[in-house]
């Protein structure tokens, strides 16, 4: 993994009332990694190095998770954190690729700042207001009722063990780092109440009002609720790009880094996700 012999711009961003650890690798067009629930920056190891050779590349911690300060009483949206940070660092106007929660941040993004976003890139995006079945619900009852009675370890083990990480640990090539990632995470969404703003109807209802050229990704093995959510996305955004990734599940960035890889390339430096 020679990426890190890349120079790297590693920072700080005090913006909202909040700090944001960033790195920024590359030149050219803006894009914006933004990772999912119990991860940090470091799950797009594999698209960092690669993506810098064509853009200018970001990738950050929200608001509490990694080396990110962690939310206080203030009410906050990652959608605002987001255009804060892409404002501290004068990228104008960006593509941003975002998985489950970042996939979300990612959508709420392109809808309330349409002037800030060139592409979108939803990967099995957790997306606000879904619908989520009986079956996803329930299996995470267990997990949130454990973390909210302070046992942060039990919580996370549930996690670890829960079918929608299955793929991604049994694979050779990241499941080890997948694990480290996790393990990392403090829990503190779980013990915690989160005073996240929620927008008013929720981005699910207003799919149709996105105008960036969007390509939506998941893993051909990812849970039914996240096939459906993208499926949803690419019938109700105009122009909108759908691609499957075979034989990968939720975490398919991590698992099938190639296929991916080439994925976003195509779309973004094909006709489309530049316009």
């Amino acid at each position: 993994m020679g990426m890190f012999t890349m120079k790297t711009a590693p920072g700080l961003a005090q913006v909202n009332g909040a700090e944001l650890y960033f790195e920024l690798a590359g030149t050219g067009d803006a894009l914006v990694f933004v990772h999912g629930f119990s991860l940090d920056h470091r799950m797009w190891d594999d698209q960092f190095g690669v993506f810098a050779k064509h853009f200018k590349v970001v990738r950050y911690d929200l608001r509490g998770f990694g080396k990110s300060s962690l939310p206080g009483e203030a009410r906050y949206s990652h959608a605002e954190d987001l255009l804060a940070l892409v404002e501290h660092l004068k990228l104008g106007r960006v593509s941003v690729v975002g998985l489950s929660l970042g996939g979300g941040v990612a959508v709420d993004f392109a809808l309330q700042f349409p002037e800030k976003i060139r592409s979108l890139i939803p990967v099995c995006p957790a997306i606000d207001g879904y619908p989520w079945s009986q079956e996803w619900n329930s299996s995470m009852e267990a997990i949130w009722k454990l973390g909210r009675s302070g046992d942060i370890e039990g919580a996370r083990q549930l996690w670890l063990e829960h079918p929608l990480f299955k793929t991604v640990l049994s694979n050779a090539s990241c499941g080890a780092r997948f694990r480290a990632l996790v393990m990392e995470y403090s829990g503190w969404h779980w013990a915690n109440k989160n005073p996240l703003k929620r927008s008013d109807p929720p981005a699910f209802a207003r799919l149709e009002n996105i105008a960036a050229a969007t390509c939506a990704i998941v893993g051909g093995l990812d849970q039914p609720d996240f096939r459906a959510a993208v499926d949803q996305l690419a019938s109700r955004v105009a122009g909108a790009n759908k691609a499957v990734l075979p034989g990968a599940g939720h975490m398919c960035n991590m698992e099938a880094p190639e296929s991916f890889n080439q994925t976003v390339l195509d779309f973004l430096l094909g006709s489309r996700g530049l316009g």
